[in-house]
This record gives C-alpha cells, structure tokens and sequence, in this order.
C-alpha cells in the first residue's frame, strides 16, 4: 500500500536531523561502541588473541583480577590520586581565580599573571614529566633549594622512593591541572552580579561571609560540573605516570591505566587487562552519570 503525501512529508521531516547526524553516528560506533564492545567481549573470555580458541569463561576474569593484590593497590592509589588532585586543583584555581578577579590590581598586571598562571596547562604530559623528572631529580633543583634552606641534608629521592613517589606525581598533577579550573571558576566570577557583594557590605558582612554567602552559592552548578569532569578525566591518568615512574617503585604509584597497560602488553593476559579496563569504564561512567544528571537538573 502506497504511502500518502503526507504520511511521506513526516517521515522525511522527522529523517532529516537522522541523516545529518548519520556520518557522526558511524564514526562513533566504528571507533568508540565497537572497541568498548569487544573489550567487553574479551573480559569474559579465557586469554584472548594469545589463545586461537578462547574459552568462554563468564565472570571469572573479574574474580581474578579483584582478588589480584596489584590491582588492588592500584585502585587504592588512583582514588588517592584522583581524590587529592580534585580536591587540590578546586583549591588553588579558585584562589587563583579570586587573585585574577580582584579589582585592586592593576589590568596589565592581571593580563601577566593570567599567562603565568595558565602556563601548565598548556604543555603536554611529556613535556610535564620531563621538566619534574628534572626538577625532581636527586641532583635537581627542589633538593638544592630545600639543601640552600636547611630543610633537608640529603637529596631526596623523590619519584624513586616508595614513601614519596605517589605524592610527587600527585603534586605534578595537580600542577598542570589546577589552570583548568582556574579559566572556569574566574568566568564565573565574572558573571556574579556586583550588587550583591554590595547589598552585603551595606549589612556589615565581611569578606569571609561574602565568599560562603555569595561567592560560594553562586559558583556551586560550575563547581560541581568541572569537579565531576575532573574526576572523570583524572581516573584515566596513564601518559603522566608511565613516564615519570612507569607505576613504580614497587607499585607505590600503580594506577589502573599502568595496571591494564602492563597485564596486555608486559604479561600478556589480554582477558584480565579488558577486565580491569572494563571495571575503570564502570567507575568513570557512575561519575558521567552522576554528571550527566546535575546538568540536566540544572538545565
């Protein structure tokens, strides 16, 4: 049965958006849906690719791999890590963000400090490794200066030493990342109505006040958004670690994305590699979730 014209003239209506975004759809099932699938595919196998006729073997890859004692220590480690560069960077980038939106300073001098800081972010995670496995280094300048202060007495071993590893690379993360929310809590700042901060002072608030009263409230929604989005992005760290100490010494900084790296191509155990990146996609996609549904809410 022929279909009407106007039966057709909804059909293409409605068609239309869908072809548009018909290119985009296959590219990202070709290069996001199809790998996601056969990771999982594989986690639920025996040792894929080494095996020419893998064993369906259900959840077992997962059993082994949470009972695994490294695997463990890296999860411990990536929540430390992740944990305190989110809670690090918010810190600094709104004081960061507060200095730069401070009215009593002069606006090239703004303008300056806006490039310097800002500079971190901009370099990649080579670059980044590079300058602290300089600056870190037993013979580096970080010893000679606490050496010159009379901190320390001996050179510190900082990203060799299992008690100060993870909290160096912590730091370097923390370094490079904090401009991001630095950029994204001052153009929040900017947009918070001045009339506020002076109905406040008119009834004798301090500062401290106008920042939890005002500042605070009014910065929550980007706060909350850019903390999720770092939390997402700081659980897949993996090019910052591998090239400052590989996951070690001694699995001191072991985080999932070196744990997975190094079961598929040190040891060679494909199946519980995709396991373990199957269980950190499970991890950030409760964060997209979660942040998912704050937009919407805020929407």
């Amino acid at each position: 049965m022929p279909l009407s014209s106007s039966r057709l003239h909804i059909i293409k209506t409605k068609g239309v958006p869908y072809l548009y975004q018909l290119p985009t759809i296959l590219l990202l099932s070709v290069l996001m849906l199809l790998p996601i699938g056969m990771v999982v595919r594989y986690s639920l196998y025996d040792n894929v690719i080494m095996n020419s006729r893998p064993v369906f073997v259900g959840i077992a890859n997962y059993i082994a791999v949470i009972q695994d004692e490294t695997f463990r220590i890296s999860l411990g480690n990536t929540l430390y890590f992740t944990i305190m560069s989110v809670i690090f960077h918010l810190i600094i980038g709104m004081c960061f963000a507060m200095l730069l939106n401070a009215k009593t300073s002069a606006p090239l001098l703004r303008s300056l400090f806006r490039v310097l800081y800002i500079i971190p972010w901009v370099f990649t995670a080579a670059i980044i490794a590079i300058i602290w496995r300089l600056l870190l280094n037993p013979n580096g300048v970080v010893n000679y200066i606490l050496r010159f202060l009379h901190i320390s007495n001996t050179n510190v071993e900082w990203l060799a030493s299992t008690g100060t590893a993870l909290h160096a690379v912590t730091f370097i993360n923390i370094w490079a990342g904090y401009p991001f929310y630095m950029v994204s809590l001052l153009a929040g700042l900017q947009g918070v109505p001045e009339e506020l901060y002076e109905a406040a002072t008119i009834d004798g608030s301090g500062e401290i006040r106008k920042f939890t009263a005002i500042t605070v409230p009014q910065l929550m929604p980007i706060i909350i958004s850019i903390s999720m989005l770092d939390f997402i992005w700081t659980m897949q760290v993996f090019a910052l670690i591998w090239m400052t100490t590989g996951g070690g010494p001694i699995r001191a900084t072991e985080v999932l994305g070196t744990y997975t790296y190094k079961q598929a191509f040190t040891k060679y155990q494909f199946s519980s590699a995709s396991a373990g990146a199957v269980i950190m996609l499970i991890i950030s996609m409760t964060a997209a979730f979660f942040y998912i549904k704050h937009q919407r809410a805020r929407d």
